[in-house]
Formats: C-alpha cells, sequence, structure tokens
C-alpha cells in the first residue's frame, strides 16, 4: 500500500513550533503584568497605610517634623504609584501584542493542517482510483480468460 508524505510537513512543523513560541511569550508577558499588578497593589497599600498615619498625627498631639515626614513618604509613594501605573500598562500593551502574535500563529498553524488535509484526501482520492483501475483489469483478465477457456 503507498504511504502518505506530506511535502509541506516541514511548513507545518515550524509553524507549530511558531505558535509554541508565541504561547510560551505570551505566557511569560502573562507573567510580567501579573508582577506589575501585584507591585501596583502594594504601592497603592502602603500609600493608603501613609494617610491613615497622616490622618492620626494630625488628629493627635502636632508633631510637625512626623507629619512633614509623612507628607513626603506620600509623595514620594504617589510619584511611585505614577511610574508604576505607566508600567502596569506597558505591561498590558505587551500581552496585547503576544497575544496577537498568538492569534496569527494558531491562524497559520491551521491553514496548514487544512492543507494537510486536503492533501491527504487527495491521496486517498488517487489511491481508491487506483485501486478501482487494478480491480477493473483483473476482472477484465479474468473475464477475457474465461471466453478463451469456454471457446
Amino acid at each position: 500500500m503507498a504511504k502518505f508524505v506530506y511535502g509541506m510537513q516541514n511548513i507545518l512543523n515550524i509553524k507549530e513550533r511558531m505558535e509554541t513560541q508565541a504561547k510560551t511569550e505570551y505566557a511569560q508577558m502573562l507573567g510580567v503584568l501579573h508582577d506589575e499588578e501585584n507591585r501596583m497593589q502594594s504601592i497603592v497599600d502602603t500609600l493608603n497605610s501613609y494617610k491613615a498615619q497622616a490622618k492620626a498625627l494630625a488628629s493627635g498631639v502636632l508633631d510637625i517634623a512626623k507629619i512633614r515626614r509623612c507628607n513626603e513618604a506620600i509623595e514620594i509613594t504617589e510619584e511611585m504609584a505614577k511610574n508604576q501605573s505607566v508600567r502596569v500598562k506597558i505591561a498590558e500593551k505587551n500581552v496585547e501584542a503576544a497575544m496577537q502574535k498568538l492569534t496569527v500563529a494558531v491562524k497559520e498553524r491551521k491553514v496548514q493542517e487544512k492543507l494537510k488535509e486536503k492533501a491527504f484526501e487527495e491521496f486517498l482520492h488517487e489511491l481508491n482510483a487506483q485501486e478501482m483501475k487494478e480491480i477493473d483489469e483483473v476482472v477484465s483478465f479474468n473475464y477475457n480468460n474465461r471466453e478463451d477457456d469456454i471457446g
């Protein structure tokens, strides 16, 4: 029996590897985004803590030096929050880009798989046609030999 060999199997293999790489990159970008969001949450928690501390300092016995240090810490932490917000947005854009890359890689792999399926169906059709031809030849040969035996 004939063996099916897909001529563009190497291209399909490359597309599968590209998809795997895109999946890995997407997972890495999601991890980075998660880390950046965690850092942002930590900064926000710290900021809220400083604000609560400033409120407590303002309501008790006034210690100007402590209030000033707390306000400076709030300003610094707010600046850190702004910077971290930018990092989170960059990480989100990287995730979107990785997702688009992954989508393209999946589509390209699926196209190659469809082409392989069509090539296999064509192979089966040709194989079936060849088998039918051989059967016809055998039947024809047997019929002709039987006539020679009879006549």
